[in-house]
């Protein structure tokens, strides 16, 4: 294949909402090129992108998938990526190796939510945009409306650089700004026709021109002198202006497509291949340690990987970006996260489930390689000698949590393997063991993110997975002081058991003054795992209770107070002084105390009027202004005490205190009241007292667990 020097490669991300036609223009764009010769369908299972068995079952894209073309001595590398929110572990790192963002927009649908949520996650990573208004052979295709919400929703630097003649069935002729010809396609596409523009359009044309000229001009101070004193820049002035102003993201250039019918792909293309910046044009990436590395054709090997496939045959399949210098097939790299060497012994590119062996990869270009013994998605490799460190990528937190097991208890192992699999493929899939409430928890983005972790585990994997609701982490507590005394006392031949120890117990906080009219002979602090404290007084006086055994009294608390009486959860602020008791000289023992000072602490503890707290979260609910009320309407209902809204652009953020218990599967309520628009974090904020009648309940629901406590 033909071998390409750093600066002509260009790196190109298609993203836009769910069939907005990602997968279709890639297709388009391979056949324009001559790669593929015959374009498949995403609805005949054939595409080059769409390969994977569960996208041939869904009929959409559920993996990033890597393609490239050629162009006019250009290689241009493809990321198509999935269009739904659940799968931006998908998107997030055709993002971050992307030099130029392609943002397709449906013309009979406009600016989608999934289109603003995309864009969202492009704004954290700054790259150049180009939008891409598709489908405008579509019976309700409306271009002029989908630029205006375009304009709307990403700001003024949208740039009209064609538009259509006419749209809808009829559709076949655009007007393209840059070049100011008229591009008339036949009604199977392919290579156009240019023609003049025509009377009828040349006003409006020459209007957006003009608009375009003066937005190339804007960029670059020399352009700007030069448009001053002739009033018009000429083709490559404005290439320069336009690429200036993509890389300061002050330029959206927009283009007509009919991905589907192969109408303005090759433009396209054109114009990736003469204006969009290459890898080595782009600003230096950002290193961990907040340094910067510079993008050199000439420099050290540099390597960022930015995903993994696990084949059946293959075996890991590590796919990567070359950030600088050259990379060769049999060269060795240092993993600068685990500082293991790995050998390049195999060097690939990817179109789609191809691999095409290569010898050498320049800078800026996209590869592959097998059977690295260490190394996983977002590490970095380099030249022996050197010190380097690529920032990592950020993965949003999961946004549902499920407890997990395996529906054969027989195949937990197999489960945690296979997940430990999973998650080499898929970072967004977080696995936690939850010591408090000994579940295995497993965090996605979502209910479909989940149903395709299941469908994995099934079919790949051979386990049936089964999730549940995770329980909530409640803990207990008094609210009054009480006493108590307890004697234990057990014959059963030889040497018996004998206790008894009378205590009292009160609420603690922060500044409490010392107890009183009591002996204090000893005092001891505890913060306890699970949070709160434990502050236990020795108050004996005239030798009743032995000190050797006061430690095992103490341990017999803390045991109980691991799991409380209420409903077995741990409880938490209270301070126990030991005033009293008696002991054998001959049946006492340290197992006598721990379980008389246990039952005294429970009885006093059920007397001391108890209280059961929940953990209460901050919510920040961002929702489009318009769906705000039934947010609130249904946040309300969920118990949550609103603290205050905040207006960002065409959004609301709702800032609330809200229980845990009221979050299961939040995710999915927020999704369906905003048709997908509405995102939401959520994180610990405090404990509270719960609602008598909810606490009355969980505790009879404890009771018939049959829990003895």
């Amino acid at each position: 294949m033909n071998t390409f020097d750093a600066k002509h490669i260009k790196n190109i991300a298609l993203l836009g909402s769910h069939g907005s036609g990602k997968t279709t223009l890639a297709e388009t764009m391979l056949f324009e090129a001559g790669l593929i010769t015959r374009r498949g369908r995403v609805e005949d299972k054939n595409t080059v992108s769409d390969h994977h068995e569960l996208e041939h079952e869904r009929g959409s894209s559920v993996y990033s998938h890597v393609l490239h073309t050629e162009w006019r001595n250009y290689k241009i590398n493809i990321i198509d990526t999935p269009g739904l929110d659940d799968l931006v572990g998908e998107t997030i790192p055709a993002l971050r190796v992307a030099d130029t963002c392609v943002l397709l927009l449906g013309a009979h649908h406009g600016v989608e939510v999934g289109s603003e949520l995309i864009w969202e996650h492009m704004q954290r990573y700054d790259r150049p945009v180009i939008i891409g208004v598709n489908a405008l052979d579509h019976p309700n295709a409306d271009f002029e409306s989908t630029v205006a919400q375009a304009k709307e929703t990403f700001g003024n630097a949208v740039s009209v650089m064609q538009y259509p003649v006419e749209q809808g069935e009829g559709f076949h002729r655009i007007i393209d700004l840059l070049k100011m010809k008229m591009y008339v396609f036949k009604d199977d596409g392919g290579k156009p026709e240019k023609q003049p523009i025509p009377d009828s359009e040349k006003e409006r044309a020459e209007t957006l021109h003009k608009e375009l000229v003066e937005k190339a001009a804007e960029n670059d101070e020399a352009l700007m002198e030069k448009y001053f004193e002739s009033g018009e820049l000429n083709e490559d002035d404005m290439r320069i202006g336009l690429r200036k102003g993509m890389m300061a993201r002050s330029c959206f250039p927009v283009f007509c497509l009919s991905a589907l019918r192969n109408m303005g792909s090759g433009r396209l293309m054109g114009f990736i291949d003469n204006v969009a910046p290459c890898s080595i044009e782009m600003p230096p990436a950002r290193l961990a340690d907040g340094g910067t590395l510079e993008r050199k054709a000439d420099g050290p090997t540099v390597l960022f990987t930015f995903k993994t496939i696990i084949e059946p045959r293959a075996g890991h399949i590590t796919l990567f970006k070359v950030m600088s210098g050259e990379l060769k097939e049999g060269q060795d790299l240092v993993n600068d996260n685990t500082g293991t060497t790995e050998r390049i012994n195999q060097l690939f590119i990817v179109d789609g489930r191809e691999r095409k062996s290569v010898k050498q990869l320049a800078a800026g270009d996209i590869g592959g390689t097998i059977k690295l013994k260490d190394t996983a998605t977002a590490h970095t490799l380099h030249s022996p000698g050197v010190s380097v460190k690529l920032r990592p990528i950020d993965f949003p937190a999961p946004r549902l949590w499920q407890t997990l097991k395996a529906s054969d208890q027989k195949l937990e192992e197999k489960l945690h393997a296979a997940l430990l699999e999973v998650q080499k493929e898929d970072p967004t899939i977080v696995l936690k063991y939850d010591r408090e409430t000994s579940e295995q928890l497993i965090g996605a983005q979502g209910e479909l993110h989940l149903n395709l972790l299941k469908w994995k585990l099934e079919h790949h994997y051979k386990v049936e997975p089964v999730f549940g609701s995770p329980r909530i982490p409640y803990r207990e507590t008094i609210r009054k002081p009480a006493e108590a005394s307890y004697r234990h006392k057990k014959q059963t031949g030889g040497a018996g058991q004998f206790a008894e120890v009378h205590l009292k117990i009160e609420p603690w906080y922060e500044g409490i003054p010392e107890p009183e009219g009591m002996p204090l002979r000893g005092k001891e602090e505890h913060d306890l795992v699970t949070g709160g404290k434990l502050v236990f007084y020795n108050c004996i006086v005239g030798g009743v209770i032995d000190n050797k055994f006061m430690p095992s009294i103490l341990k017999g608390i803390m045991e109980k107070m691991e799991r409380g009486p209420l409903t077995g959860s741990p409880a938490r602020d209270i301070r126990v002084m030991v005033y009293d008791g008696k002991m054998h000289p001959v049946d006492s023992n340290d197992i006598s105390f721990k379980i008389a000072g246990m039952m005294a602490f429970k009885e006093a503890f059920e007397n001391a009027d108890p209280q059961l707290m929940e953990p209460i979260h901050e919510l920040e609910v961002r929702v489009p202004t318009e769906l705000m009320g039934d947010v609130m309407t249904d946040l309300q209902g969920r118990r949550s005490m609103v603290m205050g809204m905040v207006s960002d652009g065409r959004s609301q953020v709702i800032k609330t205190y809200t229980p845990l218990s009221e979050l299961d599967r939040y995710s999915t309520t927020l999704r369906s009241l905003t048709q997908g628009r509405g995102t939401f974090t959520a994180r610990f904020h405090t404990y509270q007292q719960v609602p008598s009648e909810l606490q009355h309940r969980l505790v009879m629901e404890h009771k018939e667990e049959g829990v003895t406590i």
